[in-house]
């Protein structure tokens, strides 16, 4: 999905499909409800793979400020299933696609989380993404890290700053 900020002149981004949970859900199944929201389709939760990575984020959207911890989590949709997508969501207003690894390689817009080209293929070369422990990729302040730099811009990942405190999961990403 491609976000924007209203308030800020060509801020844009890529992110994963995802969002908050909400008030008696836990993270599967808040995921589940992500999916269905915004593509359309209705995963079960054994399609739901585990968590493969965390991390904590500061952010702001059209003045407002957030505290976001995220965790990533790997669902595996067939052609057909990926035929069946209907994104209609407010969250598409901007755009939405499927990226491969070389393109998200290549790319020189901002995608979230950073570096999924490198992160990808080790979970993409095994069947499933086993239980292993999730990789944390850390805790970062993106109000720092080129989001004004404009739509046709990488951020140079050492604009991104890592901050050093780290809190509980809360109403994070699915």
């Amino acid at each position: 999905m491609c976000g924007r900020d209203p308030v800020r002149d060509g801020a844009r981004w890529w992110f994963t499909v995802g969002g908050g949970v909400e008030d008696g859900e836990d993270y599967v199944r808040a995921a589940m409800r992500e999916v269905r929201e915004e593509t359309a389709l209705s995963l079960p939760a054994d399609r739901i793979g585990p968590v493969v990575w965390t991390r904590q984020t500061l952010f702001g959207v059209d003045g407002q400020g957030f505290d976001q911890y995220e965790e990533y989590r790997v669902a595996r949709v067939t052609a057909a299933e990926v035929a069946a997508v209907r994104v209609e969501t407010d969250e598409a207003r901007y755009g939405h696609r499927w990226w491969t690894v070389d393109e998200l390689a290549a790319t020189r817009e901002t995608v979230r989380p950073q570096g999924m080209d490198g992160l990808l293929p080790p979970l993409l070369g095994r069947p499933e993404p086993g239980p292993r422990p999730p990789l944390h990729l850390g805790d970062f302040d993106e109000a720092e890290d080129g989001n004004g730099a404009g739509p046709d811009r990488r951020p140079d990942p050492h604009r991104v700053r890592q901050v050093s405190r780290r809190s509980g999961p809360g109403s994070g990403s699915a």
